[in-house]
């Protein structure tokens, strides 16, 4: 027995001492996803049996949302026809020319295939233009709530320049907001329409930041960075009722050297697993972008491309999918906006800002400070986020998962894999878990 215990001894102080070495400091100092620590025990009530209504994941339900057909017998083209080796680094061409003629069509934009980079979605993307244009101690400025800028200025180890948004704007930020830092700012990240609000910036309010970022890049002289604005638009089909997506460079063609797009086929069309998504912008950082993410291997794969490159230029098929497809998430998205409305009136203490665009809805749901039947206090957001799980079986994303405020009453709602059918039950129970408190 004792040359076993001394060796399981040494083995433990061993594994000890492997577990305490430390990492580089990015990787040491990475924040956790609050989003992954929600979906963990969601998974895990699930498992149990309970029956959760889950509200939480920017994605689509396929047996509710299926990507259009179009696409789908594309795909499954490409493979037969054996598009398995790698694509061109800064995506196929074929691809990029059928993307510039999209967007010239459908948005007005005017970028030629040396502008326009693809890879396997945004984030990779996003990663690029963070990389590509800043600098450790660069200043970043970004509003709250949004989605992951704090990481990506987090990898770059960039000064995070935090606005935070106010419901009153639909929590997007106001040229005002950003003015006081934009000197000496490298990049301003901007997301219309915005995840996790599914609100967008009306025209004004676009014209004003523009206007901010041209005259403040007129004011550097050649030996200072140039002031970049990344706008990632993903979600820029997807707009309801008189809402219209507005962008920089129509706003303002001067934006054009300044500004870098990020768009995808992953939201407007459930296509979230495809992995196919553009950036738009000056060639020069374009090439930067893709020298970059050549030692990443990010790209979109090769059977998907030539599947998005054949399927783009149906126009039609692709008008009749979306007209579909907002109607669907737009009637999800108001009849859950009416629910919490008929629970305000009900005086409970919550609120909801109507639906613009995207596939989520903003939801106020003011507890803390309750206290249960059984006199359990309800003291902060993280108590209010576990009681809607564990009382009304509600599982939806509190903003500071997107870095607003821990005190933040206002919650992400996600319709993207809704059954209709659940809407009003969600909406009693919801109702029953909020009369209970006291």
């Amino acid at each position: 027995m004792a040359p076993y215990y001394f060796i399981t001894v040494r083995y433990l102080y061993l594994h000890a001492y492997i577990c305490s070495m430390k990492l580089s400091d990015l990787s040491e100092t990475l924040i956790g996803s609050e989003i992954v620590k929600l979906g963990g025990e969601i998974r895990e009530k699930i498992r149990q049996g309970q029956r959760i209504y889950n509200f939480t994941v920017g994605d689509f339900d396929p047996s509710i949302f299926p990507i259009p057909k179009e696409l789908e017998d594309a795909i499954v083209e490409a493979y037969r026809k054996h598009f398995t080796n790698y694509p061109a680094a800064e995506g196929n061409l074929d691809l990029r020319e059928a993307i510039t003629s999209f967007i010239k069509q459908m948005e007005g934009l005017d970028y030629g295939p040396n502008e326009i980079l693809v890879a396997s979605g945004g984030r990779p993307l996003i990663y690029a233009v963070f990389r590509a244009i800043c600098d450790r101690g660069d200043k970043i400025i970004y509003a709250v709530p949004s989605w992951n800028n704090n990481h990506y200025t987090h990898f770059v180890g960039g000064e995070h320049i935090v606005v935070e948004a106010r419901p009153e704007n639909n929590f997007m930020p106001s040229a005002d907001d950003i003015k006081p830092y934009i000197k000496e700012a490298t990049l301003i990240s901007l997301c219309s329409p915005q995840n996790p609000t599914g609100t967008t910036f009306r025209k004004e309010q676009l014209e004003a930041i523009c206007d901010l970022v041209l005259e403040e890049n007129l004011r550097r002289d050649q030996s200072e960075k140039k002031l970049y604005l990344m706008y990632d638009q993903m979600y820029w089909h997807l707009t309801y009722g008189d809402i219209k997506h507005h962008d920089p460079v129509n706003l303002r063609p001067n934006m054009r050297d300044c500004t870098i797009y990020i768009d995808a086929i992953s939201k407007v069309f459930a296509s979230t697993g495809l992995r196919v998504g553009w950036s738009m912008g000056p060639s020069t950082v374009m090439s930067k972008m893709k020298a970059i993410l050549t030692h990443i291997g990010a790209w979109a794969p090769m059977a998907e491309q030539k599947a998005v490159a054949n399927f783009l230029p149906q126009r039609d098929a692709i008008k009749k999918f979306l007209a579909n497809f907002r109607s669907e998430l737009e009637q999800r998205l108001r009849e859950i906006y009416e629910g919490f409305m008929k629970l305000k009136t009900q005086g409970l203490p919550v609120d909801a800002i109507a639906p613009e665009a995207a596939i989520y809805l903003t939801i106020k749901i003011d507890l803390a400070g309750k206290k249960t039947v059984d006199g359990r206090l309800v003291k902060d957001q993280s108590d209010v986020t576990a009681y809607l799980l564990n009382e009304a079986s509600l599982a939806v994303v509190p903003f500071y998962a997107f870095g607003a405020s821990r005190n933040s009453p206002w919650y992400r709602l996600s319709v993207g894999t809704c059954k209709e059918e659940e809407i009003n039950e969600m909406i009693s129970k919801l109702g029953d878990a909020l009369g209970k408190l006291r």
